[in-house]
């Protein structure tokens, strides 16, 4: 009983601390109203502080620590590029001399009669008779031109080998495509109709031309707009 008195006697004097305190100035109120007005306050100082300073420094703190991160990643990268610096120049020119190579084998725009005149001299050396030989329209591509030419052979089984053989071992590149062997019922021959392709590589003129015509390409295209758009298409 006497516990309960004395707490009772506590707790009225800490509700009496409390009253009265309307309209009188903090600075007189007594010790324990003062202190929870402190603590609000220091409450709300902290929590200004971090809505406006603290969050936005933690934030660029987490964006550095990141950066750091990607910087030291960096960092490895180089420095193993740097330790193998020799063997990735010596495999950089050993790509170079294979492009050389590759190159080589494609011919240029005036040689390319003489290619012609090759292939030509394949069916016939043979004793292959020539039904058609005509050369197609040549086709740009990034890097080279193809160029299609329209074949048809008329000999015996092992001469038509013989032929593709012979085209596929010549100094420059030609690939036989689209292949379809007929019996003639009236020689008893085959027939041979393909489409023969050589390649050449484009010279600076056509090159510096490609690259007009994409950088035209690319400002014919306005944002938001697809590059076939028309306003007759739009209106439709």
């Amino acid at each position: 009983m006497a516990r309960r008195n004395s707490s009772s006697i506590d707790l009225s004097r800490v509700a009496e601390q409390f009253r009265g305190l309307q309209g009188r100035n903090p600075g007189l109120w007594p010790v324990l109203p003062r202190s929870v007005l402190l603590f609000f306050i220091v409450v709300g100082v902290l929590a200004a502080a971090w809505a406006g300073y603290w969050r936005g420094q933690l934030e660029e703190l987490d964006a550095g620590r990141a950066r750091e991160v990607q910087l030291r990643a960096q960092y490895v990268d180089k420095l193993k590029q740097a330790v193998n610096l020799e063997v990735l120049r010596k495999q950089k020119e050993e790509v170079t001399q294979y492009v050389s190579a590759l190159e080589k084998q494609l011919p240029s725009k005036a040689e390319m009669d003489a290619l012609l005149s090759d292939i030509n001299q394949a069916g016939v050396g043979r004793g292959l008779q020539f039904e058609l030989f005509k050369p197609g329209q040549v086709v740009v591509r990034e890097f080279y031109a193809e160029l299609p030419i329209s074949i048809k052979l008329i000999g015996n089984y092992h001469d038509l080998g013989a032929f593709a053989s012979d085209v596929s071992n010549l100094a420059r590149i030609v690939t036989l495509n689209d292949i379809n062997i007929n019996l003639q019922d009236k020689t008893g021959q085959l027939m041979l109709e393909a489409v023969a392709k050589t390649f050449r590589y484009l010279d600076s003129d056509e090159i510096a031309e490609q690259r007009r015509e994409a950088a035209k390409a690319t400002k014919g295209v306005r944002p938001g707009k697809s590059a076939g758009a028309s306003p007759a298409g739009a209106a439709k």
